[in-house]
C-alpha cells in the first residue's frame, strides 16, 4: 500500500512545473529498480496512451506551416538515414552472430522509431516472443541513457536549438526521448525534434510494407494514428489564429504530460528487462547507435545537413 501511493503522489507530482523531464525519467527509473512498479502491466499501457495524447498536444504549439518546413526539409535525409541505418545493421547482426530476427527488429528500431517500429515489424517477421523482448529490451535500455546524455552532449558542443533537435530526432530511437531531450534542451529544439521525428515515424508504414511484400507476408500494417493528429492540432492553430490563447494552454498541458509519461516510462525499465538484454545484442544495438548518432552529429556539425 504504501508503495503503491508513494508511487501516485510522483506521478502526481510530474505535473508540476518545477519537475523537468531528466528527472522524472531518472526518478522512474529508480523508483522500479529498487521499490519495484506496483503496476507494471497497467503503467506500460498508460503510458503508451499518455505519449500519443502529449505528442497530439504538442502540435497546438506549432503551425502547420512550421511543420511542413521542418518536416520537409528532413526528407531526403530521413530517408538516406533509414536505409544506412538498416544497412549498417544488417553488416553489424552477421559480423557478431545476432539472430536474423534480433538483429532486423533492433536496425528497424534504430532507422525509424524505437518501440513502435518493433512493434509494427514483429508480426511481418513473424519474430519469436524472445526476439521481440531482447530487441525491446535493448532499444528501451538505450533510451533512457539517450534522455540524459544527448543534453549533456548538446551543451558540451555548444550545439544550437535547431542543430540539437535536429540531431535528437535523427539519432535517438523512440519518440518519447527525442521529445524528452528536445524539451531538456529548449523550447526551439523540442519544435524541430518533435516535427522531424513524427515525419521520420510515418516512414513506419511504407517500410513495413516492403518487408511484408519481400517476404509474401499478409499481416496488416498500422499506422500511427497520432502522427495525423499532431497534424491535426497544428492546423487548428493555423486556421483559427483567435483561439491561440486556448492553443497555448493545450501546448503547455502536454507539456507537463509529457513529463508524467517519461516518469511511467522509466518505471517500466524493472529488472526483469535488463535481464532480457543479451550482453551481444546490446553491444550491436550501441555499436550501431554509437555509428548513427556520430555521423549524424558529424553532419549537422559540418552544415551538410540541417
Amino acid at each position: 500500500m504504501i508503495r503503491s501511493v508513494l508511487f501516485l503522489l510522483i506521478a502526481l507530482a510530474c505535473l508540476l512545473p518545477a519537475v523537468g523531464a531528466g528527472p522524472a525519467l531518472a526518478v522512474g527509473i529508480a523508483f522500479a529498480l529498487i521499490a519495484g512498479n506496483p503496476w507494471p502491466k497497467r503503467t506500460t499501457r498508460v503510458s503508451k496512451l499518455l505519449l500519443q495524447v502529449s505528442v497530439v498536444g504538442l502540435g497546438f504549439g506549432l503551425g502547420i506551416g512550421q511543420v511542413w518546413q521542418a518536416g520537409r526539409s528532413g526528407i531526403l535525409y530521413t530517408m538516406v538515414g533509414i536505409t544506412a541505418t538498416l544497412l549498417m545493421g544488417w553488416g553489424l547482426g552477421r559480423l557478431m552472430r545476432i539472430r536474423p530476427g534480433t538483429a532486423q527488429l533492433i536496425s528497424f528500431g534504430t532507422a525509424i522509431c524505437g518501440g513502435s517500429a518493433i512493434a509494427a515489424l514483429a508480426p511481418v517477421l513473424e519474430a519469436e516472443d524472445e526476439e521481440i523482448a531482447v530487441s525491446l529490451a535493448t532499444v528501451f535500455t538505450l533510451n533512457a541513457v539517450a534522455l540524459f546524455l544527448f543534453p549533456l552532449i548538446g551543451h558540451a558542443l555548444d550545439l544550437s536549438q535547431s542543430q540539437f533537435g535536429l540531431w535528437a530526432a535523427l539519432a535517438i530511437h523512440d519518440t518519447s526521448s527525442v521529445v524528452g531531450a528536445g524539451a531538456a534542451y529548449g523550447a526551439a529544439a523540442l519544435t524541430i525534434a518533435t516535427t522531424v521525428k513524427l515525419a521520420r515515424a510515418a516512414w513506419i508504414a511504407p517500410v513495413t510494407l516492403a518487408f511484408s511484400w519481400a517476404r509474401r507476408s499478409k499481416r496488416k500494417v498500422a499506422v500511427p494514428w497520432f502522427i495525423f493528429g499532431f497534424l491535426a492540432a497544428a492546423s487548428l492553430r493555423t486556421l483559427l489564429p483567435a483561439a491561440d490563447t486556448a492553443w497555448d494552454g493545450l501546448y503547455t498541458l502536454a507539456r507537463r504530460v509529457l513529463v508524467l509519461t517519461l516518469f511511467l516510462i522509466g518505471a517500466g525499465l524493472s529488472r526483469a528487462v535488463l535481464r532480457n538484454v543479451g550482453i551481444r545484442a546490446l553491444a550491436m544495438a550501441t555499436s550501431l547507435w554509437i555509428l548513427v548518432g556520430g555521423l549524424t552529429l558529424l553532419l549537422i556539425r559540418n552544415d551538410w545537413i540541417g
